[in-house]
C-alpha cells in the first residue's frame, strides 16, 4: 500500500465513479480499478459494493477513508511547514456570509499589515459548506455563526451576535415598538438558504417557541434579503450588524419581538488534527485580541 493507492481510493470515494476518478487523476480507468483491487488484497476486504454498476462504500471502505483522508492531509501540512521555512507562505480562510461580510475584513486587513508576506486566501460561503471545505482540507481556518455537526472540527467561539426583525417602513409593523409572536405567523418570511448559520438560528428559536411560519424566497445573500424587505415583499431575521446602515437611514426598520430573542455566537473552527503554522497562529490569536 502507498500514497499513491490511497489518493486514488479517497478520489473513488469522492466520485463514487472509476471513471470519474481517473479523469481526475489523469489516469486510465483500468489501472484506478487495479489499485483499488490492489487495496483491497493488501487489507482483506472489500472496499466498495459493485451493484448495478455502481459503487457503494462499505463499513471498512469508510474507516479506510477517515484514515486515507488524515495521511492526505498530514502529508499536505507537511510540505506547507516545509515551505513556510523561508518565510513565506499562506493561509486559506473561509467565512460564513455574515462574519464574511462584517467581521472578517477587518481581521484580514490587520493580519497583512503585520505580516505582509503572507498571503491570504478568502472563500465565503455559508456554514455547512466551509464544515465540509475543513473536512476536505480545502481550507485552513474558519469564521463562522452556524453550528457544526463534525467531531473532528475544534469550535472556539469568538464573538456575540444578534439577530433582529426588520420590515420595510410601509409594512404593518411601522408603527409598532413591539410585535407579537403570533403575528408572526401570518407573514411572507424572506429567508437565508438551508445550511445557512442565520437560518439554522431562526429555525431554533422559532421552534423553540411553537411558532409557525412560511417562506416565501429563499437567498443565499443578506443584500437580497435586504432589497426584498425594503419593497415590501415580507419580513426577515437578519444580523443586527447587516442592517445597521440601512436601518440609519430608515430604509428598514428593526422591530422587536416580545419574548423573543435571537442569540448566537461567531465560532472560529479548524480541524482537530490540522499542523497550525505560526501564521495561523497569529491570526487565530488576532480573533481573541
Amino acid at each position: 500500500m502507498t500514497f499513491r493507492h490511497l489518493r486514488i481510493f479517497v478520489t473513488v470515494c469522492d466520485t463514487l465513479n472509476m471513471t470519474a476518478a481517473a479523469e481526475i487523476l489523469f489516469m486510465s480507468q483500468p489501472a484506478v480499478s487495479q489499485a483499488i483491487s490492489e487495496l483491497e488484497k493488501h487489507y482483506g476486504v472489500r472496499l466498495f459494493e459493485r451493484l448495478s454498476k455502481k459503487l457503494y462504500l462499505t463499513r471498512a471502505g469508510e474507516k479506510l477513508l477517515g484514515y486515507g483522508r488524515h495521511i492526505i492531509r498530514m502529508s499536505g501540512d507537511a510540505e506547507k511547514a516545509l515551505r513556510m521555512l523561508n518565510n513565506q507562505g499562506f493561509i486559506r480562510i473561509g467565512a460564513s456570509v455574515t462574519v464574511g461580510a462584517h467581521v472578517l475584513p477587518k481581521f484580514v486587513c490587520s493580519f497583512r499589515k503585520s505580516n505582509p508576506e503572507i498571503n491570504v486566501e478568502v472563500i465565503e460561503e455559508n456554514t455547512a459548506q466551509i464544515e465540509r471545505f475543513l473536512l476536505m482540507d480545502e481550507i485552513d481556518l474558519a469564521l463562522v455563526e452556524g453550528e457544526t455537526t463534525s467531531a473532528d472540527l475544534i469550535q472556539r467561539p469568538f464573538m456575540e451576535d444578534e439577530l433582529v426583525l426588520i420590515c420595510g417602513s410601509r409594512h404593518r409593523f411601522a408603527p409598532l415598538s413591539e410585535v407579537d409572536p403570533q403575528e408572526l405567523e401570518k407573514e411572507a418570511f424572506i429567508i437565508r438558504e438551508k445550511g445557512s448559520g442565520t437560518r439554522k438560528t431562526f429555525e431554533a428559536v422559532m421552534a423553540a417557541g411553537k411558532i409557525p411560519w412560511k417562506a416565501s424566497w429563499t437567498c443565499n445573500n443578506a443584500d437580497t434579503i435586504k432589497m426584498a424587505v425594503a419593497e415590501g415583499l415580507g419580513v426577515s431575521v437578519i444580523s443586527k450588524r447587516s442592517v445597521e446602515n440601512e436601518a440609519a437611514a430608515g430604509l428598514l426598520l428593526v422591530k422587536k419581538i416580545a419574548g423573543l430573542h435571537f442569540h448566537r455566537q461567531f465560532k472560529l473552527i479548524y480541524h482537530k488534527d490540522k499542523y497550525l503554522t505560526e501564521p495561523m497562529k497569529q491570526f487565530i490569536e488576532q480573533c481573541f485580541s
